[in-house]
């Protein structure tokens, strides 16, 4: 992982804003919501770090601790790892250590699941008693190949004379004879954990185990394989924990213990994963009920299978029962038409509110549709607490990332905070992807060093991969947030401002309105009010009012979703709506997020005018378009952007500030907003020195970017047609003269456009804007121009006395008098 910033070690990457770009409040860590999550420091508790003398039964404790804990030389400890943990060590004195911490080696980090860093309990264990007998087995793969008794090589002498403690369920590693073997106790008499002491009998017969049962073990999730919703977390521990391990807590308060838990949120945001984390860590017996696995066809069977479920999670507990899926085996019962349906959902209801009272049993059940379950689940007493795990923020994606890549090689310059930044959208699954899609990534990269069809790998290759930055562009290049799969592609399109000749004030207009509430958002809590949510671009066709969205769309690196008018609309009855609605429902997912309507007229007619339309299909459609844009919660930052070359059929709802505020008249461009059109579109051209771009641009009056673009294809591909028949005719010659046809030593016969190319081209050349069109759009913009106070406008000098002296001059627009007159 990517070290930490220290004083010797300065950041100097650029501080990436993780300020939530969703636009909602940072919450501050230190409320009461997660005190649940605070460690409590207690004397026992110890950091650990790597051993000196590398032995699988020691815990070295430096001098003060021990005396600190009442603890001797040779005393065994019980020592308490995570996830349930724990082990039994001998106590030793190292005076290097610093106090607060313990050396134990790998084996023992690795039975406690711990790492370096973590910390660790101890608690003396006077009543350890010694063995009668332990079974031990290997593992299988340690010992292939291996011949004669394991006893006689590696355990006797591991275990002569030491006096060691065993626990049932670790694993140790013994060198003996040039090899390292594994071993796994598999037993010990009296049960859990002993002492071996001389008369204490070893068994080692059996089946070596299999490394994959063991691994097995090994991936149960903790709380700390979860990132990016701490608040969420410590609601689900005190539902969850405290009812399991203190139910005397909620006794001597009063009050009964909750029952169940609800989590919802979009797909991928670790629900499953976090109740399996809960279960693990706090040892309760974890019961998994998949929705629709209950269900069976003979009548009350599926009743009967949930109260089997219930039944074995009261005999086990405490316990937690988990109801994944939980939208199919509850829908609402006034919805479904199955009879099963509704007896399972009767039958849930009476199994939760029948559950004996504080019988330690927790209900957690995960779904994505917390509305389409029945209501009567959804009260207190059943499933008390619906916690929502929503997207994560910036300071989330960044933890989820440290999860993902910590067993990852990383380069040096990886930025994860960069990476985070930028990942707007991504739940905790997209995140894993996007991980796995750069590590791939840097696998085909060293493609050319692998074989497949050996056996091995060379231990170079394996040593040289690391997972660079540039692997993350390319893996955030092809990955999009899950939320947005199925919506028009949403790419971040690859459109710069410098692509865009021209327009200067409307780049920066653009700016202000779409870039600064993502970059800044501290600037405009500061002044108290929500940034504008949407800007309507109107403008003669071909003056590159898409292209506009694009460049905003990529400069302020937003999720992107392109929505084209017509394709809204279908045949059935509500469905056109319904489209409108989750594109919306999308880009609040994945905010910040830019929906940019293409052709807007198409969608947004004046309402009232369509005759014969199939049931006012249009006009629902921009009732639902102004409803959508008006209760857009100024929590996330969606902005609506809409291109039109005929504003004055839009409806005029549409345009009033709050929905589409800001109307920007894209004009046809002028003579330097031509010349610099052209050279943005030739700028990866070669084009020779003697052609007066100016002179181009100076004849060119009325002529819109795509006329232009025409003339600059147009010359362009008059060049490549001359190349060819240059080459054709130079190969034909070559033939009849009997040379050999060889084209490298030549030089290129055009290397670049000339004059002449441009003259051609010139001669095709047509404006496709005529006259009359332009000065409907000049007319519209005059229009909306003159509908305000416009420039005259000021304040009166020396104050409102001042005004009443000089009868107000130049302020006679809409004076309070003319109030009445505006409806006579």
């Amino acid at each position: 992982m990517a070290p930490e910033p220290s004083a010797d070690h300065p950041e100097h990457k650029k501080k990436v804003n993780l300020m939530d770009a969703s636009g909602a409040e940072r919450k501050d860590e230190d409320d009461t919501a997660t005190a649940i999550l605070k460690k409590k420091k207690k004397p026992n508790q110890l950091m650990v770090t790597d051993a000196v003398n590398d032995d699988n039964s020691i815990i070295a404790l430096s001098n003060n601790t021990m005396d600190t804990l009442q603890l001797f030389r040779g005393d065994t400890v019980l020592v308490r790892g995570k996830k349930r943990k724990d082990t039994v060590l001998i106590v030793l004195a190292d005076d290097d250590l610093d106090d607060g911490s313990a050396r134990i080696n790998r084996v023992v980090r690795h039975n406690l699941r711990v790492k370096h860093g973590d910390m660790i309990t101890i608690h003396p264990c006077p009543d350890i008693k010694y063995a009668k007998r332990i079974a031990v087995l290997p593992i299988a793969d340690t010992v292939e190949g291996l011949t004669g008794s394991l006893f006689d090589v590696f355990l006797a002498p591991y275990f002569r004379e030491a006096y060691r403690p065993v626990r049932q369920g670790d694993l140790f590693v013994v060198r003996g004879g040039m090899r390292a073997v594994e071993f796994k106790v598999v037993e010990v008499d009296p049960p859990e954990y002993g002492i071996v002491a001389q008369d204490t009998v070893i068994h080692c017969e059996g089946e070596p185990i299999q490394r994959d049962e063991e691994e097995n073990n090994l991936n149960e999730v903790g709380y700390d394989d979860i990132g990016g919703c701490r608040k969420q977390m410590a609601q689900i521990r005190e539902m969850v924990e405290l009812p399991l391990r203190h139910p005397q807590l909620f006794k001597s308060i009063g009050i009964k213990p909750p029952r169940g838990v609800l989590l919802f949120g979009p797909p991928g945001t670790g629900k499953t994963l976090m109740a399996r984390a809960v279960a693990n860590e706090t040892g309760a017996f974890f019961f998994l009920i998949n929705g629709p696995e209950i269900m069976s066809k003979m009548a009350g069977e599926s009743e009967s299978n949930l109260r089997k479920a219930f039944e074995e999670a009261e005999k086990n507990s405490p316990a937690i029962i988990f109801i994944d899926e939980i939208d199919s085996i509850a829908p609402k019962r006034d919805k479904t038409n199955g009879e099963v349906e509704r007896r399972v959902v009767s039958q849930l209801l009476t199994l939760m509110d029948g559950m004996k009272a504080r019988s330690n049993v927790v209900v957690m059940a995960a779904t994505n549709r917390p509305n389409s379950i029945d209501p009567a689940l959804r009260r207190f007493g059943r499933f008390d607490r619906e916690v929502d795990i929503g997207v994560p923020d910036p300071t989330g994606r960044l933890e989820i990332l440290q999860i993902h890549t910590k067993n990852m090689k990383l380069g040096d310059d990886v930025d994860l905070e960069q990476i985070a930044a930028e990942t707007h959208g991504y739940v905790g699954s997209d995140i894993a992807a996007l991980c796995s899609e750069a590590a791939m990534q840097q696998i085909r990269e060293k493609m050319d060093l692998i074989d497949l069809d050996e056996d091995t790998i060379d231990a170079e290759v394996l040593d040289s991969l690391g997972v660079t930055m540039e692997n993350f562009r390319f893996a955030l290049g092809v990955s999009n947030p899950s939320a947005l799969r199925e919506v028009a592609v949403v790419e971040v399109p690859n459109v710069r401002w410098e692509d865009i000749g021209g327009l200067e004030t409307v780049k920066e207009e653009l700016k202000e309105s779409v870039q600064y509430p993502v970059d800044h958002p501290e600037k405009f809590l500061k002044f108290g009010m929500s940034p504008s949510r949407g800007v309507l671009f109107y403008g003669p066709p071909g003056t590159g009012k898409t292209m506009l969205a694009k460049a905003v769309a990529n400069e302020c690196a937003a999720n992107f979703i392109s929505v084209k008018g017509p394709e809204l609309l279908s045949m059935w009855f509500g469905e056109s709506e319904s489209n409108i609605r989750d594109i919306f429902d999308k880009a609040r997912a994945a905010a910040p997020c830019i929906v940019f309507l293409d052709e807007l007229d198409s969608i947004a007619k004046a309402r009232g005018g369509s005759v014969g339309d199939a049931g006012g299909a249009s006009d629902r459609v921009v009732n639902q378009l102004l409803t959508e844009m008006d209760g857009m919660t100024s929590k996330k930052n969606v902005f609506v952007i809409g291109a039109t070359n005929r504003p004055e059929q839009l409806d005029p709802a549409l345009c009033r500030p709050g929905r589409l505020d800001s109307l920007i008249y894209v004009p046809l461009p002028d003579e330097v907003g031509r010349l610099s059109i052209l050279t943005a579109q030739l700028r990866k051209t070669p084009v020779a020195d003697d052609v007066d771009l100016n002179y181009i641009a100076s004849k060119t009056h009325g002529f819109s970017g795509a006329d232009l673009g025409f003339i600059t294809q147009r010359a362009v591909k008059l060049a490549i047609r001359e190349a060819i028949s240059t080459e054709i005719q130079r190969t034909k010659e070559r033939e009849a003269n009997g040379e050999d046809v060889d084209m490298e030593g030549e030089e290129d016969p055009v290397p670049e456009l000339t004059k002449r190319h441009f003259e051609e081209a010139m001669q095709m050349a047509r404006r496709s804007v005529s006259d009359v069109e332009i000065r409907r759009y000049e007319a519209f913009a005059q229009q909306m121009k003159n509908a305000g106070p416009g420039a005259y406008f000021k304040f009166p000098e020396g104050g409102v006395e001042g005004a009443a002296g000089n009868g107000g001059a130049g302020n006679s627009f809409g004076d309070a008098g003319d109030d009445e007159g505006l409806y006579d």
